[in-house]
């Protein structure tokens, strides 16, 4: 299984390099565009978005964000921590490289307070990251919000 980096993206550089990534088949209509990740982002500051590119040594791999540390919930929000987006590029899925960068996340997590689980959502579906997420180990909550499902990782058993 690959080992991952997650970097900041702090130039203008790291965020055209992170535009350029490409979804899978069919995986388009559950992530949207990398560009309206950068907008969800700059909309919704009360998340608390963090921002990181995926990396494999030097190689470009993915993209994640989540929200870190909400410290304000309310009925838009999930939280304090909520995976927002995961995507890794067409060219590298299948890899380990998704389960590698949840195992990044679970790391930094680790020292952020009271940070014991990692919420995500999604729609069911072909193309959907959900039977990913529940084979890594979130369960379904039975909540929706958005039209998705709400899962739950709890972070003392990953």
């Amino acid at each position: 299984m690959p080992t991952v980096e997650l970097r900041d993206i702090e130039t203008h550089a790291d965020r055209r390099a992170v535009l350029a990534l490409r979804s899978g088949q069919g995986q388009d209509r559950y992530l949207g565009s990398m560009k309206s990740h950068f907008e969800d982002a700059a909309a919704e500051p009360r998340a608390k978005p963090r921002m990181w590119s995926v990396h494999d040594g030097d190689q470009l791999v993915g993209f994640v964000m989540i929200s870190d540390g909400i410290e304000q919930l309310d009925e838009d929000l999930v939280g304090p921590y909520y995976l927002w987006r995961l995507l890794i590029d067409r060219e590298f899925q299948g890899r380990g490289y998704g389960r590698a960068t949840i195992d990044a996340i679970v790391d930094y997590l680790r020292d952020r307070p009271g940070a014991d689980i990692l919420f995500t959502s999604c729609a069911p579906g072909d193309g959907s990251p959900q039977r990913f997420y529940l084979r890594y180990g979130f369960k379904l909550t039975g909540e929706q919000k958005w039209g998705e499902d709400i899962l739950r990782l709890d972070l003392g058993t990953s």
